[in-house]
């Protein structure tokens, strides 16, 4: 039950930067303005950094994850606290015990033990796919709103750009992270919207 924070809070956390850095690192895909490369070739990048951190719907989803592993922590730290009781109990009444009640108890203790520790798996696996869920649908909604803003603006490529990718320089005039987290956000909003209003006529009806 050691470090039981830090393991979820590893697993949220490092499972954002892995995943989104798998999909987000890999690919290429195709968006900008009056920007250019080689010949007719338009190219422009996002600095993924940015779009994450001024995306709302990665900022209301992370946060929903942050809040749900907390409550899952806690959940499993009173689960822990319950058995250690036990074990204090046990240990305080053991001289007053006959063997076999002290071997039913320990047997019933180990068991709880582990439960607690197969709950504790079962949660980080939670959390994993819940992860993987959210970054798959940022990374479709991300890639879906550059194919539209692409054909819009003529452009052949958008690369990431951040840290550790391997665009070493990128111009403003080929800058389009803040044209694109605007747009994401117009978007986001809008679904939001629509989402309120299909549950209130559901309601209604």
């Amino acid at each position: 039950m050691k470090n039981l924070s830090l393991a979820l809070n590893a697993v949220l956390l490092i499972a954002v930067g892995i995943l989104y850095y798998l999909h987000f690192s890999s690919r290429v895909s195709t968006p900008v303005s009056e920007n250019s490369a080689v010949g007719d070739l338009k190219v422009a990048y996002i600095n993924s950094d940015t779009v994450l951190k001024y995306y709302d719907f990665f900022k209301v989803n992370m946060e929903k994850l942050e809040s749900r592993g907390k409550k899952l922590d806690q959940d499993l730290q009173n689960r822990a606290q319950s058995l250690q009781n036990d074990i204090t109990a046990y240990q305080r009444n053991y001289s007053s015990m006959t063997i076999g009640q002290a071997k039913a108890v320990e047997d019933d203790l180990g068991k709880k033990r582990q439960n607690l520790e197969l709950y504790q798996r079962s949660l980080e696996q939670e959390l994993i796919a819940e992860q993987t869920t959210m970054n798959e649908e940022l990374y479709k909604k991300i890639t879906d709103y550059l194919k539209d803003y692409a054909q819009q603006k003529d452009l052949q490529i958008v690369f990431k750009y951040n840290p550790s990718s391997d665009v070493l320089y990128g111009g403003a005039s080929v800058d389009i992270t803040q044209d694109v987290i605007q747009g994401l956000n117009a978007a986001y909003s809008l679904d939001k919207t629509k989402v309120k209003a299909d549950s209130t006529a559901s309601k209604k009806k």
